[in-house]
């Protein structure tokens, strides 16, 4: 069975236009083409999918089941087909967390006033790659080290780390905290995307380390109190939120903050983002 989708878009052609002659001034072609592609089909379907007589035409039960479903399908194919041609009209930049923090609505405006033709997209996936290796970004903004035998790779800039703390904690009311202090803590981190591993401490002197899998679920927990956090400061400007308060981690080495981007058929502005995320972060 061999059923094409000019034979689909022809049948919904049809049932919408209320007949054949106009279904035709509507696709641009001739009468005589609109009927030989829907016997076609109905030939290659085996059933009939319209009633028809000189002044007026009706679904069959089959057709009238045929007909959303073309609908469906052909919307899906026609969106396919503008994403296909239209994909360098859109920058999607992927990250796991916090975008690029302080920078990321800078970023947003610069973009749009240097490049205008091109729309820009943040998306949000909490994956190592920022959301590239699983295709739902073109570059992507990571903060743990990436699999450069399939990426290419630039960093950009360095975060400073800070804790993250529920607001009626003791420690919400001193200005800073020293790394060495948070060993005695229980800390949250997300072990696929997260900066904070074991490694911060020496072996046989580090926290206990409670996982989590979304940022939003990582600050819900720390504001119930118990536990604490450390993160990039881009998540404090990107995700400050009530009941949850963020402290500079003194003697803790900064997060390196890396742009990244397929090795082969890369997005036409990969460079041009390249190029303003590094020059955000050396302002």
């Amino acid at each position: 069975m061999d059923v094409e989708l000019r034979q689909l878009r022809v049948l919904v052609a049809i049932v919408d236009a209320g007949s054949f002659t106009d279904a035709a001034l509507d696709l641009g072609v001739s009468q005589a083409a609109v009927s030989r592609t829907l016997a076609a089909l109905e030939q290659s379907l085996k059933v009939r999918l319209l009633h028809r007589t000189s002044r007026t035409i009706a679904l069959t039960p089959t057709g009238a089941q045929l007909v959303p479903r073309a609908r469906r399908l052909l919307a899906e194919m026609d969106e396919l087909v503008r994403e296909a041609t239209s994909g360098h009209a859109r920058l999607r930049v992927g990250h796991a967390w916090s975008a690029l923090g302080r920078h990321t609505a800078t970023f947003q405006r610069c973009w749009a006033e240097l490049h205008p033709d091109v729309a820009l997209l943040l998306v949000r996936t909490n994956t190592p790659s920022g959301g590239l290796a699983e295709g739902v970004c073109d570059l992507a903004v990571v903060r743990t080290p990436p699999d450069e035998k399939h990426f290419a790779v630039t960093e950009v800039g360095l975060e400073r780390r800070v804790i993250v703390m529920a607001a009626d904690d003791p420690w919400a009311r001193r200005r800073s905290i020293k790394l060495d202090e948070v060993r005695t803590r229980t800390v949250m981190s997300d072990r696929r995307t997260g900066t904070t591993t074991a490694d911060l401490w020496p072996l046989g002197d580090q926290p206990e380390l409670e996982d989590t899998a979304d940022v939003d679920d990582w600050l819900a927990r720390i504001a119930a109190g118990g536990v604490v956090g450390i993160t990039p400061e881009s998540t404090a400007t990107q995700y400050g939120r009530a009941g949850v308060v963020f402290r500079p981690l003194k003697d803790a080495p900064p997060v390196a903050v890396r742009v990244i981007w397929p090795r082969h058929d890369p997005h036409p502005a990969t460079q041009d983002a390249v190029a303003l995320i590094a020059e955000l972060y050396r302002g």
